[in-house]
């Protein structure tokens, strides 16, 4: 399918920013993906200027918060070339959110060739510098204007670019993170494997209490017994106990991770052994004690691995690795990112060359 693309007048072009400059999801670039769901099918794929679209007072998204996302990346070769990292896993998993959300899925082909397309155009804006890229937001939402507990019948397709630098301003360091023991991210049964909007709204208040005490993440109990960790504050999580790799299970509350997918292949692949299953924050709070649990670490599109150096959890602190980065986590955040930005070679067949 071809994809018509209509470029910005140069008054309407944005300056580029310095990549010393750029911080998370403040600046974006010149031109968008967009498409319209009507009449049972995807209408007018196009790439546009950057711009606000209308949107009536009743529009259901604002009421009824139907709406999925994905996070995805796109990054600089040395030999210049510009790369996404594994776009049809993005493709699969937004697809996967729509159904729970009795949204329209996508055409993979077409997600990937939206999204190959808008970034060819603004490609000068992918920067250069280390711990760099072009954030990438593919985006659903309901545009049809009524008031009514039902899927809507129309929706806006959108993707949108951000050039970024590290998620974290302290780059590649550890953070610190709160156990949250009285409210949940999810529940069994719920929407918590889907990429949309309202798990995230309902972290704020645990992230910002956390944030008030001087805890930049949070780690999130399940909702039945408030002991087996589900994630991290908008990424997925893992330990590294007796030199092996640990991470909750997909049961359906925590969103499958590309990150973590991508992790837990690197490590089995680099001779780590992994293990998915329900991990007791209490047995891992005296792993941390007695120093067999060695290393902790988020995983995520927007910030790749962080470590993790301090756990706040019933009132005490749990320091992990003296609160410095460990070997293991450094040895998978070298290699993921040395893959992502062709300073490693792609042995798994993740990357898709843009142009």
């Amino acid at each position: 399918m071809d994809i018509p693309i209509l470029l910005c007048k140069d008054e309407q072009k944005k300056p580029i920013p310095e990549d010393s400059e750029l911080v998370f999801g403040k600046t974006f670039t010149n031109h968008m993906f967009f498409m319209h769901y009507n009449d049972s099918k995807w209408q007018n794929p196009r790439i546009i200027p950057y711009q606000p679209f209308e949107m009536d007072p009743a529009c259901a998204v604002l009421h009824y918060s139907q709406e999925i996302f994905e996070g995805m990346k796109a990054f600089r070769h040395p030999d210049d070339t510009i790369n996404l990292f594994r776009p049809y896993e993005n493709a699969e998993r937004m697809n996967l959110s729509a159904e729970r959300m009795c949204m329209p899925k996508l055409n993979k082909d077409l997600f990937v060739k939206a999204i190959i397309e808008v970034v060819r155009v603004d490609k000068e804006w992918v920067p250069k510098s280390p711990g760099t890229s072009l954030y990438i937001r593919p985006t659903m939402i309901a545009s049809e204007t009524y008031l009514g507990l039902r899927p809507s019948n129309e929706y806006y397709f959108f993707v949108i670019l951000s050039p970024v630098g590290y998620f974290f301003k302290d780059g590649f360091k550890p953070t610190k993170a709160y156990v949250a023991t009285e409210n949940v991210r999810a529940t069994p049964g719920g929407t918590g494997e889907a990429k949309t909007g309202g798990n995230y709204a309902g972290t704020l208040y645990e992230t910002q209490k956390a944030k008030d005490l001087g805890y930049p993440q949070v780690i999130w109990l399940d909702s039945l017994e408030r002991k087996y960790i589900d994630e991290g504050s908008a990424m997925n999580i893992i330990f590294v106990v007796d030199d092996e790799l640990y991470t909750p299970p997909l049961i359906g509350t925590i969103l499958p991770g590309i990150t973590r997918k991508s992790v837990l292949e690197l490590a089995e692949n680099l001779g780590y052994t992994t293990h998915e299953e329900m991990l007791d924050i209490n047995v891992l709070a005296e792993q941390i004690k007695n120093n067999q649990c060695t290393e902790a670490f988020f995983v995520g599109t927007a910030a790749s691995i962080t470590p993790i150096g301090e756990i706040f959890f019933k009132q005490e602190n749990y320091t992990i690795n003296g609160g410095e980065v460990g070997p293991i986590t450094k040895h998978l955040y070298d290699e993921l990112i040395g893959i992502q930005t062709g300073k490693i070679p792609d042995r798994f067949n993740w990357t898709v060359k843009v142009g």
